[in-house]
């Protein structure tokens, strides 16, 4: 990556300290005055469907391996975050997905991350990913709540089934009170 940066900034050292008309320390080239904003990660998913039957991939990989999840992930430059979310279903499910509408907009600042999911419908097999050491589709009344792997995947799942029969609404945001899950 560092030889995408020009040679200057490659080896520019950095000081801590609040840019002029900012409200925040960033991190500043001592060389060019460069603000190296830090800004959160985003992270694309869905719930895919088929039928009655709901995705979920077992985690092959930290954090929180062995543990079930929606398919979702850090977006890649150049994607949008539909994009972001059918490149996911196909890297940790080979499953390829049509994407319905947005789900829910979740902020999780303690780790730096805005989560977008979407609700989608599996339009392919499925069969584990690099990043999965299984995959599997099931009925609600199966759903491994105790061995979920996040709390966003509970809130997605939760969102889902409160919209599963409608063909519009508006996106849903952290559930109220889990302000301490998040910060």
């Amino acid at each position: 990556m560092t030889d995408q940066l020009p040679t200057s900034f490659q080896s520019a050292d950095f000081r801590l300290a609040t840019p002029e008309g900012d409200d925040r320390v960033r991190r500043i080239c001592n060389r060019c005055n460069f603000v190296d904003y830090v800004n959160p990660k985003i992270v694309t998913g869905s719930v895919v469907t088929q039928g009655e039957l709901i995705l979920l991939c077992k985690r092959a990989i930290e954090p929180r391996k062995g543990f079930w999840t929606l398919p979702a992930g850090f977006m890649e430059e150049g994607e949008s975050v539909e994009e972001g979310a059918r490149r996911e279903a196909r890297e940790e499910a080979c499953a390829d997905i049509r994407i319905d509408r947005i789900l829910a907009v979740y902020s999780v600042p303690r780790i730096a991350q805005v989560q977008i999911m979407f609700r989608a419908t599996l339009m392919s097999d499925i069969a584990p990913g690099p990043e999965s050491e299984t995959v599997k589709l099931v009925r609600w009344k199966d759903i491994p709540w105790s061995e979920l792997a996040f709390p966003t995947v509970v809130w997605a799942l939760t969102h889902f089934a409160e919209t599963r029969a409608k063909d519009a609404f508006a996106p849903f945001a952290n559930p109220p009170g889990t302000e301490k899950l998040t910060r």
